[in-house]
C-alpha cells in the first residue's frame, strides 16, 4: 500500500514536467521559425517609399482632407 501512494505521487509530478517539456520545446520551435521567417535576406534593403506614396497612403488613411492632399501633391510635383 505504501509503495503505491508513493508511485502515484512521483507519477503526478512526472506528467507536469512532461509538459513543461513539450511546451519549451515547442515554444522554441516557433520562436526559430519566426526568427527565420522574419529576417531580411542578406544585403536586401526595401527601397524607401516615394514621397507621393506616402502621401496617398495618408490621404488613404483619412490623416489629411482632399484640399491638404491636392496643395501637398502640387509641392511634391513641382
Amino acid at each position: 500500500m505504501m509503495n503505491s501512494m508513493q508511485g502515484s505521487g512521483m507519477m503526478g509530478g512526472m506528467w507536469l514536467l512532461w509538459l513543461l517539456f513539450w511546451v519549451v520545446v515547442i515554444a522554441g520551435i516557433v520562436l526559430v521559425a519566426r526568427w527565420l521567417i522574419g529576417r531580411p535576406g542578406q544585403g536586401q534593403t526595401c527601397p524607401p517609399e516615394a514621397p507621393l506614396d506616402v502621401l496617398k497612403k495618408r490621404y488613404a488613411r483619412g490623416e489629411i482632407d482632399s484640399a491638404s492632399f491636392e496643395k501637398m501633391k502640387q509641392d511634391i510635383e513641382g
